[in-house]
């Protein structure tokens, strides 16, 4: 099921959706993000891998206009903490061209560190092999 979340002018600003054939939740987040839409949002989507016992997420911020800095320290001090204990254990996260957005990323993923399996991408397609590879790792294991 698909899940739009919306700012105060009405705009979708994050879709987010379990792909069941893949096996790991896709968040898309378009556009200007603020403080509250990404605490809102990345909450959001720790629901749909609560819900799947889903341990793969795959972040799409190729749409993402601007730095969204202000929320680093919130994402890497609680919300990763939290998606850790309920079982995510691979973050693929495909970056924005845009450089401001670039440099918020490298950012998080400085902060997250050994938490969570997390790398960052340019390239989508390379972005879901990797989970794709950590998922058949994991089912060797």
């Amino acid at each position: 099921m698909l899940t739009e979340l919306t700012n105060g002018f009405g705009k979708v600003y994050l879709t987010i959706e379990y792909d069941a054939a893949n096996r790991w939740v896709y968040n898309n987040w378009l556009g200007y993000q603020t403080y509250i839409g990404i605490i809102a949002g990345a909450d959001v989507c720790l629901h749909p891998l609560r819900e799947h016992a889903c341990s793969y997420l795959l972040n799409d911020n190729r749409q993402v206009i601007g730095p969204w800095d202000h929320a680093v320290q919130w994402i890497v001090e609680d919300w990763a903490p939290r998606a850790s204990k309920q079982g995510l254990t691979h973050f693929a996260h495909v970056v924005s061209p845009e450089s401001l957005a670039a440099l918020s990323a490298e950012a998080m993923h400085l902060g997250i560190g050994g938490r969570l399996q997390m790398r960052m991408f340019s390239d989508y397609a390379e972005a879901q092999t990797w989970l794709h590879k950590a998922q058949q790792q994991a089912r060797r294991a």
